[in-house]
């Protein structure tokens, strides 16, 4: 439940950085954002906590939220980022 939580958050959170470009690349990235959130969430949160030496302060499910959030924002941001780049550098078909 928390990491579907986090990862949606932070899918959605990253909407006011970077908007899509249209309604095809906005469901892509958020969905990539969800995705990687919910997979990768649980070892994000224990690293954050561990490097920031919170881990002993924060309950299961704080560390959980806050790493599917953290992973999904990166994931996001970082996908809209690719995508205009190969926009824009990417050779005209023809």
């Amino acid at each position: 439940m928390e990491r579907t939580i986090g990862a949606s958050a932070g899918a959605a959170v990253s909407l006011v950085y970077m908007l899509p470009a249209d309604h095809r690349e906005a469901a892509c990235r958020f969905l990539a954002g969800v995705i990687s959130g919910l997979v990768f969430g649980g070892p994000a949160g224990v690293l954050i906590a561990a490097r920031l030496g919170i881990a002993a302060h924060l309950t299961a499910s704080e560390i959980m939220l806050s790493g599917a959030a953290a992973v999904s924002l990166t994931a996001w941001w970082a996908l809209g980022v690719l995508a205009r780049v190969a926009r824009r550098w990417g050779r005209p078909r023809g």
